[in-house]
């Protein structure tokens, strides 16, 4: 059966689940926000550990306000992370009801699987293209034209460095997850993603070089992983049109 699991409600219940939702939602980051405040030294040490492995042990502020806005700035990314399977939940328990039976088993294995290939990129970008692009970048330092060149990092450009690395790679880890949610649709065939397969080797190194240092190390470090995160979806896809296509063949036989 397909039926939608529940009755139809009325608009003013709809928005009045929908705010006690986002209400529930925005309570769970400030709690986790507090917490995250409270643990934003250790939580920054975290961050930068590739700093130091690179060699560089010294980071300086030059606005006064600089240092306590990394502090903000850890605490809230921090929340996001801990908050986000709650917010996903959240999301989930909102959209359940409106949708067919088949239709949640479809949609159900990609959240779950949004925030496994989020960490993924994340770690990937941490524990490899960090340090790569550090050494790169910190390679600079010396003696340059007669004039010493010495690399003192502001606290908040180090940070705001970070966490564009985990933010990029862990969404183009999410790559599998949209072309999979776009064929499911109907926006796009299995079909026209391998025709468009080369646009979308181009289109990789091109978001790598926006997103990573000039340096052409950290540059394949994202590409490489999209490209083969895009065959990836390719096979997932295969293999989700065999299984509907069996299905389709075992209804037809039960309703013969």
């Amino acid at each position: 059966m397909n039926d939608i699991d529940d009755t139809q409600a009325p608009l003013l219940e709809h928005l009045v689940e929908l705010r006690r939702r986002m209400l529930l939602c925005v309570v769970t980051v400030f709690v986790a926000f507090g917490v995250s405040y409270g643990f934003a030294e250790q939580i920054f040490a975290f961050l930068v550990q590739p700093l130091l492995a690179a060699g560089q042990d010294k980071v300086i502020f030059t606005q006064l306000f600089e240092a306590f806005f990394v502090r903000i700035k850890v605490a809230f990314f921090a929340a996001m992370m801990v908050s986000f399977p709650v917010l996903a939940n959240q999301l989930w328990q909102f959209v359940a009801p409106g949708l067919y039976r088949s239709e949640k088993r479809a949609l159900l294995p990609f959240i779950l699987a949004t925030p496994v290939l989020f960490t993924m990129g994340a770690a990937l970008a941490y524990y490899v293209t960090i340090p790569v692009a550090l050494h790169f970048l910190l390679g600079f330092e010396g003696n340059f034209g007669g004039i010493q060149q010495e690399a003192l990092p502001s606290v908040g450009n180090y940070l705001s460095f970070v966490m564009q690395f985990l933010f990029a790679f862990g969404i183009s880890f999410l790559l599998p997850v949209l072309l999979m949610l776009l064929e499911r649709s109907g926006i796009v065939t299995r079909k026209q993603l391998i025709g468009a397969r080369r646009y979308a080797i181009v289109a990789a190194f091109g978001i790598s070089a926006v997103l990573t240092p000039p340096d052409i190390g950290s540059q394949f470090l994202l590409a490489i992983p999209m490209i083969l995160l895009y065959e990836l979806a390719l096979i997932g896809i295969w293999f989700t049109e065999r299984k509907r296509a069996k299905e389709a063949d075992a209804e037809t036989e039960a309703s013969a």
